[in-house]
């Protein structure tokens, strides 16, 4: 989003000008789905829409907030922010603060205005940019030192311990720290990470069922429960298992035929997923994008089938995309439940093949999709 943009949102919203702020992208993961809270691989990329957070400092020790595209507004108290039913959108500024105040940083009371243009419930991780665009806002107002790799664990901590949803890492850290061009692969272990250059150019095109998806309300922390209960009785076979990241083929031939019927179907799809993520970034540096397609599709049917988080929509817009030639490459993407498909397709057939998928998915279901063609793009900045 354009600098002059958001703060003549804030003037708006506000009357008056703000004294700093700082944008974050979005998401598209490409491959490695329900991984990173398993301490696995993933594959995402910064995108070139987000959220933007502008802010002046106000006396006192209570916060305003705006939400310029909701048309809301609302007020807490520096010292003991709530969640709060009626204003769930200004859950992730307050677990920011929370987060901070937890780390022994006080933030200056302030007035805020949030706005963006990436679409919200889509799977492209609007929570995280929001979080992390918040905590970039807070360092400048408040004129403390936190490094980028801190930045995005105290944006994860808002969303864990305050908003209460269990996501791994890999959102903040996208956010925090995309290339222009490139997708990033990351291990959510160590958290080191690397580039990778998308191949022959392809587009990143993602498709929103208009199925939308709540974390929070959904069977996310289920499936995170459902992984953990297999770490525990898989550690209790074979020494050294401390997540579903220490699991390798020959233990699953060995030990998942003792776990409970669902949860050998999370761990067989966690365990499947750290390959295609690896096998993914292999086929991608050299240019196998007939072998990247495959992965894909797989990587999708493991989510439908083995971790259960698709939906009839979300299968007939991949159906749809893996039929044409052009695409390189779909499934879903985010936590499921709802929410978008992302795509690698040709450029100079984007445009033929957001109007095929469009006339199939009405056909098909009567609902109209979203179409987005997204670049990679650069992290978190100041405006």
């Amino acid at each position: 989003m354009k600098r002059e943009a958001v703060f003549a949102a804030f003037r708006e919203a506000a009357n008056h000008d703000p004294e700093a702020a700082a944008f974050a992208p979005g998401r598209v993961n490409l491959i490695g789905e329900h991984t990173d809270y398993n301490e696995g691989f993933v594959l995402p990329a910064a995108v070139d829409r987000g959220v933007a957070v502008s802010a002046r400092r106000i006396p006192g020790d209570t916060f305003t907030l705006h939400a310029v595209d909701l048309h809301e507004s609302c007020t807490f108290p520096r010292a003991a922010p709530e969640r709060d039913a009626k204003h769930p959108w200004a859950d992730y500024f307050k677990g920011v603060v929370w987060a901070l105040a937890k780390r022994g940083i006080d933030v200056p009371a302030c007035e805020a205005a949030v706005t963006g243009d990436i679409p919200r419930g889509a799977g492209l991780s609007s929570s995280a940019a929001y979080e992390v665009a918040t905590v970039l806002l807070l360092r400048a107002l408040g004129g403390f030192e936190l490094p980028s790799l801190e930045i995005a664990k105290l944006a994860r901590e808002a969303e864990n311990g305050f908003v209460g949803v269990a996501c791994g890492i890999m959102d903040q850290m996208a956010s925090t720290f995309g290339e222009k061009g490139r997708a990033l692969l990351l291990d959510c272990r160590s958290l080191a990470r690397e580039t990778v250059e998308i191949p022959s150019g392809l587009k990143i095109v993602v498709v929103n069922s208009g199925v939308r998806h709540s974390l929070s309300s959904s069977g996310y922390n289920k499936r995170r429960t459902e992984c953990e209960e297999g770490v525990r009785i898989l550690a209790s076979l074979r020494p050294g298992v401390r997540s579903l990241r220490d699991v390798g083929t020959e233990d699953q031939e060995r030990f998942f035929a003792m776990l409970p019927p669902v949860v050998l179907k999370r761990c067989r799809h966690v365990v499947s997923e750290n390959a295609r993520v690896l096998e993914a970034v292999t086929a991608m540096r050299s240019g196998d994008t007939a072998r990247l397609k495959i992965l894909m599709a797989a990587s999708h049917t493991s989510l439908r089938d083995d971790y259960e988080v698709s939906c009839p929509e979300l299968d007939i817009l991949v159906e749809l995309a893996l039929a044409l030639p052009a695409c390189h490459g779909a499934r879903l993407t985010g936590a499921g439940f709802g929410g978008s498909t992302v795509n690698l397709v040709e450029p100079a057939a984007v445009e033929s093949f957001s109007q095929s998928i469009a006339a199939g998915y009405r056909n098909r279901t009567g609902r109209s999709a979203e179409i987005y063609v997204f670049k990679p793009s650069a992290g978190a900045q100041i405006l």
